[in-house]
């Protein structure tokens, strides 16, 4: 797309009447406050919105903002005054306003910086050039570290030197990588590669919850295979996480057709060889996020064996996934995998149809005799998929003992 079609998007933004009262109060008519970052990289880009946020960078302190706010009616909450930051509320719209900082010493994460003024040094403070675009209240573009060029080129580079960037903040390194999938069309910069190639030894320090965010966030694209073939060669994901065979299934999940799931790529990884409690540990991932994955990848097997029924009944929201990765797992081509895909589509059972009153009324006692004797049934429901109705199943249930 050219520069004149993106420039006019971004000054055609409906989030721009969104932000109005904002920019009102807190003097964007005049270039007091901006807005920067996602919201603007993304509407250049002509990418759909997923967020209804706004940020704003400024040159007014936080208390200023606060004050200006309350006249104006807006909400503002201090969520973080020490960095400079309040968060304002209207019209069920929320922005996070940052007043504007410079670097007085440099020390990783724990940076002293001080508020400004200058918008450039401002810009400089960021990780990529394509984040580093502001817009005023009327959409105009501005643009001190030339980063719209790369933005368009959907070329993620750092901003100056590489290895200065990452030494600020470590988890750049893993953003680095998930904004070339998400927004470089997974195009690497050769600098940028060599520089998280030079820290890879060195980011344990990154505290598990930090790198688990980006981890799920990049597994969460659509197409992430070759930036996970880089992430391997740079040293950022080790072998017992990321071992080729691994990265191979990987790469045939995301080329059969479906949009990857982060369960289906958890499962692949744990198909690896690494314990699902390692991999919770290493990543942080919640139970919900670890259950699933260890449900999809044990149930490959039940796939790849013919219990495709049970399966579906059991697993309804991850039936199509699993039928995915079982493909991957077992190495079968794409007919198979077409085939199991139209089963599960049609195996939608209401629910197993004989509940344990039912054999209480056959005479069973509430118990071991009963529990086994309904499983048995429900086996016996499942092997002929759901094809036994209620009547069915009770004309074939044994007499209790007792």
């Amino acid at each position: 797309m050219s520069e004149q079609e993106a420039l006019a998007r971004l000054k055609a933004a409906a989030w721009l009447a969104d932000a109005k009262p904002f920019f009102d109060c807190l003097g964007g008519d005049d270039g007091a406050t901006r807005a920067v970052g996602g919201i603007v990289r993304d509407t250049l880009l002509g990418r759909a919105q997923t967020t209804t946020d706004i940020d704003l960078a400024t040159v007014l302190r936080p208390q200023e903002v606060m004050e200006r706010a309350q006249a104006a009616d807006i909400r503002a909450h201090p969520t973080g005054l020490e960095h400079g930051t309040v968060t304002l509320v209207a019209g069920g719209v929320t922005a996070e306003v940052t007043t504007l900082r410079e670097d007085v010493e440099t020390f990783g994460r724990h940076a002293k910086v001080r508020f400004g003024t200058d918008w450039a040094k401002d810009a400089r403070r960021r990780d990529f050039t394509m984040n580093a675009l502001y817009a005023d209240a009327a959409g105009a573009l501005f643009d001190p570290l030339g980063g719209l060029g790369d933005c368009l080129a959907r070329k993620v580079k750092f901003i100056g030197n590489a290895d200065n960037r990452i030494a600020e903040d470590r988890l750049r390194v893993y953003r680095y990588f998930r904004f070339a999938a998400s927004h470089g069309a997974q195009q690497f910069d050769a600098e940028a590669l060599a520089a998280c190639a030079r820290v890879a030894d060195n980011l344990d320090q990154l505290s598990a919850e930090r790198v688990g965010s980006e981890m799920v966030r990049l597994l969460g694209l659509a197409k992430i295979g070759e930036t996970l073939g880089e992430m391997k060669t740079c040293g950022v994901l080790d072998d017992i996480v990321m071992s080729q065979q691994t990265l191979e299934r990987l790469v045939r999940y995301e080329s059969l057709g479906f949009s990857p799931e982060l369960s289906g790529r958890l499962a692949l990884i744990l198909a690896g060889g690494i314990e699902a409690e390692k991999l919770q540990d290493k990543w942080r991932l919640s139970n919900a996020q670890i259950n699933a994955a260890r449900s999809v990848f044990q149930a490959c097997g039940d796939v790849l064996f013919g219990q495709v029924a049970e399966v579906a009944y059991r697993l309804p929201e991850h039936k199509f996934t699993i039928a995915a990765v079982a493909s991957v797992l077992g190495e079968k081509d794409e007919r198979w995998l077409a085939e199991h895909m139209a089963q599960m589509e049609q195996l939608v059972p209401d629910g197993f149809p004989v509940s344990g009153k039912d054999l209480v009324r056959l005479g069973y006692h509430p118990g071991p005799e009963l529990g086994a004797e309904l499983k048995r049934l429900e086996k016996c429901w499942l092997e002929a998929g759901y094809g036994y109705d209620k009547a069915a199943l009770l004309a074939m249930a044994r007499p209790p003992e007792n």
